[in-house]
């Protein structure tokens, strides 16, 4: 069967989706057009467009973008397991939900009986507020994975490193997580850069982006040199388990991971 191509934008219209999704798709890996013109133009297929309908399905079933990106590179048996933490995310927040609902419902009926119900008011507020901080990290990892991120955890940091870092995590807001996540996105988009573009570690370029990745380490371990020790026996053992069983996904490929090892070292002895 004859495969029709689509300039960007007309690709975009047939998907119902905006060209600068198109073009972050392309960006980040997760979707790439099939051809490109001779003026260097994107050319996406019919068969991209069957990818970028699982893409969007997949989303808005809540999946992260690391998390489609490994659904399409490992096939439907991945995406079996990943539905089911999907589920078991969805049936906790229910729960919440349930707990949430009962507490109204209780000072519905106190305050229809024109009782003082500042109590039971107190009480929803306390039973929400639980429920937020109970934790907004259930909204970006199931349950099962937070045990295997604990585990990992237990086996790459020292107990003093890790009570150092549950006692600077009590003060990490969901607001942090978001700048912090947005900043390592776009250390990563740029790392991309760099080696598709066979940027040499020594370039000016690439030492710029060392001494940023640098600040960003800093910022997590707090200039504690056993932390950082600790962050990378973290990515070393995420590193030696399958693909389809990390409860996150690695953040470079091996190509990357020696650039980067190539850029800092360079940096540091400079």
């Amino acid at each position: 069967m004859d495969q029709h191509h689509y300039h960007t934008a007309e690709f975009a219209r047939k998907a119902s989706v905006s060209v600068r999704t198109l073009r972050y798709y392309d960006k980040v890996g997760l979707l790439s057009p099939s051809q490109y013109t001779e003026a260097g133009h994107r050319l996406y297929s019919d068969h991209d467009l069957v990818n970028l309908q699982y893409i969007l399905a997949l989303k808005f079933l809540g999946f992260s973008l690391d998390e489609i990106r490994i659904c399409l590179e490992t096939g439907i048996q991945h995406l079996h397991r990943s539905l089911a933490m999907q589920k078991s995310m969805m049936r906790e927040k229910q729960h919440q939900l349930t707990l949430i609902i009962q507490a109204i419902e209780e000072a519905e009926k106190t305050l229809s009986n024109d009782t003082n119900g500042w109590d039971e008011i107190t009480h929803v507020i306390q039973v929400i507020q639980m429920e937020q901080k109970n934790d907004w990290r259930d909204k970006y990892l199931t349950p099962e994975q937070r045990q295997m991120m604990e585990n990992l955890s237990k086996h790459s940091y020292t107990e003093a490193d890790r009570e150092k870092l549950a006692q600077r995590g009590k003060s990490w807001s969901e607001e942090d997580q978001q700048q912090a996540t947005q900043q390592w996105n776009e250390i990563n988009a740029e790392l991309k850069r760099l080696v598709a573009t066979g940027t040499a570690p020594t370039s000016p370029e690439a030492q710029a982006w060392a001494k940023v990745y640098r600040a960003q380490i800093e910022r997590f371990t707090g200039g504690d040199a056993s932390i950082e020790t600790g962050l990378k026996r973290f990515y070393q053992n995420l590193g030696q388990m399958k693909a389809s069983d990390r409860p996150i996904q690695m953040p470079y490929n091996k190509e990357e991971g020696a650039y980067i090892q190539q850029v800092m070292e360079i940096y540091r002895q400079q």
